[in-house]
């Protein structure tokens, strides 16, 4: 399969970029990496809590390729093409278009003849998501998605489990997506492990009586994984923090790295002015520089503080 092409366009966006350009943060194994692409080469850093980093990004944002299907490796985007500098794709429209990933997403695999896993993942309260993963990826999307716990809920292959997924989300038992800022705004408050365990115990036990009769096999001793504490979040995200809205040439990030949340991180800044928290999906596109002696600049901030605690207290009157 080769990746179609685009409409022509000028001459500054066919050039091939300079330096290393950002392929993002992914899972594997366990461990979160950050992918960086020269052409065919390919550099992974391990992110790790303490590490400090520094880059300074340039522009222009680019399309970061695309998986093919039976590829073992991303394969550029031969157009080199620019993509929007603020938005969340991370592909051009001819990338997005031969995506395995996207197109299994989509519903535009019907069987590819592996073995699939039902997952049910607790985000925060109220907020239960289905979904399907390959076997062979472990957990990888559910730390790459940012789960606080999860339960293996079915197994089978691909049409029996997206038939099961979508039985779950049409019974209202749990959602099949959330937007970002709806996980990252549970992070302050999530409950304890027994909690959630029982949370997740329950929803699983519901989601098998929906579907008895169906062609999968359901997986009742499967453990309840907690990631909260994986995550530097036992105590909660920090009290008040800025999150990154956008980027842009010539910007700098810099700062020391907590744990990584999903595709999340928190860069605890050197002049105490509190972390920043950046989608990695942001970053990915621009290419960077390493940077040292300079603190961040150039980003686009939100200020995010933790809610007060809801009044429980009766009305005296």
């Amino acid at each position: 399969m080769t990746i179609p092409p685009q409409p022509p366009q000028a001459p500054e966006h066919r050039a091939r970029p300079a330096g290393w350009v950002s392929t993002g943060l992914s899972w594997r194994d366990g461990r979160a990496v950050l992918g960086a692409a020269r052409g065919a080469q390919v550099h992974e850093r391990a992110v790790a809590p303490g590490v400090e980093v520094g880059w300074l990004l340039g522009g222009p944002r680019r399309c970061v390729g695309a998986w093919l299907a039976g590829a073992t490796e991303r394969t550029p985007c031969p157009h080199h093409a620019v993509i929007d500098p603020g938005g969340g794709a991370t592909q051009c429209p001819a990338c997005q278009s031969v995506d395995r990933g996207l197109a299994l997403a989509r519903d535009q695999i019907l069987d590819d003849g592996r073995t699939y896993l039902l997952y049910l993942a607790w985000f925060g309260e109220g907020l239960l998501k289905v979904g399907l993963t390959a076997e062979q990826r472990g957990d990888s999307r559910l730390l790459e998605q940012g789960a606080l716990a999860y339960a293996f809920t079915a197994r089978g292959a691909l049409p029996a489990v997206r038939r099961a997924e979508l039985t779950v989300a049409a019974s209202g038992l749990a959602r099949e997506r959330y937007k970002s800022r709806i996980k990252t705004e549970q992070w302050w408050s999530h409950g304890d492990v027994p909690y959630r365990r029982t949370v997740l115990g329950d929803a699983r036990a519901r989601a098998h009586r929906l579907l008895d009769g169906h062609a999968v096999e359901l997986l009742a001793d499967r453990p309840m994984v907690d990631h909260v504490e994986r995550y530097g979040l036992a105590g909660g995200a920090p009290e008040a923090y800025r999150e990154i809205a956008g980027l842009a040439d010539g910007a700098v990030l810099a700062g020391r790295l907590r744990a990584p949340v999903g595709r999340h991180l928190f860069l605890d800044q050197t002049d105490g002015s509190g972390p920043l928290l950046l989608d990695t999906r942001l970053l990915t596109g621009w290419t960077l520089s390493p940077v040292t002696g300079r603190g961040s600049e150039g980003l686009v901030l939100q200020e995010r503080l933790r809610p007060p605690e809801p009044d429980t207290q009766e009305a005296l009157f």
